[in-house]
């Protein structure tokens, strides 16, 4: 079977081509992986549309220009565009509700489980902003150039999924 009709790919080669990333994100763009700047950028940028003097302030200033951020607002456009077409070609669930969300969190309509999610979203953006980069940006990246600080932050993620994971599988 073609590896782009497989429903999964082996975690393992998976790991190792996200990991080669690095290599060409540091060599041609001169930054690490991550994907949460981009949710700045696109921010600042519809903030500074509604109100001109949002652009003035310092946190979205430093993410209103420069290929960096915008290449990272191409990477998870790419990223959803990507999941799309591989649930497409290998013919993986075509409902609109999972059955595992179903079954959690007992949500069967998608436009009761749309707020729930983007609340979810919102919540893991912050927390994502506040640590300084999302999973892949401190996981990926961060542990790659042997920072402490990453190595601690996926410490902690991997600490509240279990726990989440725990509390889920106990509701």
């Amino acid at each position: 079977m073609h590896l782009l009709h497989q429903k999964a790919w082996s975690p393992y080669a998976a790991g190792i081509l996200i990991g080669l990333l690095q290599i060409p994100t540091f060599l041609f763009m001169n930054t690490a992986l991550g994907a949460s700047s981009s949710f700045v950028t696109v921010a600042a940028h519809i903030a500074s549309f509604f109100d001109p003097a949002a652009a003035g302030i310092k946190y979205f200033a430093t993410h209103m220009s420069g290929a960096k951020n915008w290449w990272q607002v191409a990477i998870v456009v790419g990223i959803a565009i990507g999941a799309f077409l591989s649930m497409r070609l290998s013919g993986a669930r075509r409902q609109a509700i999972s059955p595992v969300w179903a079954r959690t969190m007992g949500v069967r309509s998608l436009t009761a489980r749309a707020p729930i999610a983007f609340i979810a979203g919102f919540i893991m953006l912050f927390g994502a902003r506040i640590a300084g980069g999302c999973t892949s940006g401190h996981g990926i990246s961060g542990i790659a150039q042997l920072s402490a600080g990453s190595t601690l932050a996926v410490a902690a993620m991997f600490a509240g999924g279990i726990l989440t994971a725990l509390l889920m599988k106990r509701a």
